[in-house]
């Protein structure tokens, strides 16, 4: 089945939050979703090889490379180490453009895992939906060389920095935050991956949160769980 089907991307503004392949899965769900796609961020993206990148403020012509290309990244130049900021027009405007608008909305300075600071996510208010991205090779690694902001990880959770990373401890850091209503495990390249995949399903069930899996470079993904 198609990732976007798995996480029920409707038409509107999706945000993406989290850590373990953001940017990827941005990429992955614009090049399935039929009509016309916008990437974009709220933050700092990188371009994306091979899709064209407007950085204007004219409606008229994004609106008329939307409907040449169908996929394009929307943003301005200039950020950190060669990485594109917000797109100049509003996001209310880049949503009546296209008719889906997808949006990095936090920074994990690669890393698999993350909790998040009292400033982020940057969540567009448009937003219908908001997915939180998860990275497999994360679990089993001591909370402080695994998690971006380690310290409020444990403060969610109440884990050590020297606590190894469990399914458990993952789910708890979601559900304290209340911040998405789907999540993807990315990087799940193995029977142990899928094993704690499927533990973090089951500890975010009770919570309404759903949760797909698989690995974004192998194209693989299923749904998990009892939702």
């Amino acid at each position: 089945m198609e990732l976007f089907r798995l996480l029920n991307i409707d038409r509107g503004v999706t945000a993406v939050i989290g850590s373990g392949g953001k940017t990827t899965l941005l990429r992955t769900l614009g090049e399935e979703l039929p009509g016309r796609v916008i990437l974009c961020t709220t933050t700092h993206i990188r371009p994306f090889e091979g899709i064209p990148l407007y950085t204007g403020s004219s409606e008229a012509e994004l609106g008329v490379l939307l409907s040449r290309e169908g996929l394009v990244c929307a943003g301005e130049q200039g950020g950190p180490e060669g990485k594109l900021t917000a797109a100049a027009l509003p996001m209310a405007r880049l949503e009546k453009l296209a008719d889906y608008v997808l949006v990095e909305a936090d920074g994990s300075r690669q890393l698999p895992m993350k909790a998040h600071a009292p400033h982020e996510p940057v969540i567009p208010p448009e937003s219908r939906r908001v997915v939180c991205v998860v990275g497999a090779s994360g679990f089993g690694a001591r909370v402080a060389e695994t998690v971006h902001r380690p310290e409020v990880f444990c403060r969610l959770t109440g884990a050590a920095l020297d606590t190894r990373v469990t399914p458990e401890l993952v789910a708890g850091a979601i559900g304290a935050e209340r911040l998405a209503e789907v999540v993807f495990v990315n990087q799940v390249e193995t029977e142990e991956d899928w094993a704690r995949a499927e533990k973090l399903a089951k500890a975010l069930a009770p919570m309404g949160i759903s949760v797909a899996a698989g690995s974004l470079h192998r194209k693989v993904c299923r749904l998990l769980g009892d939702r």
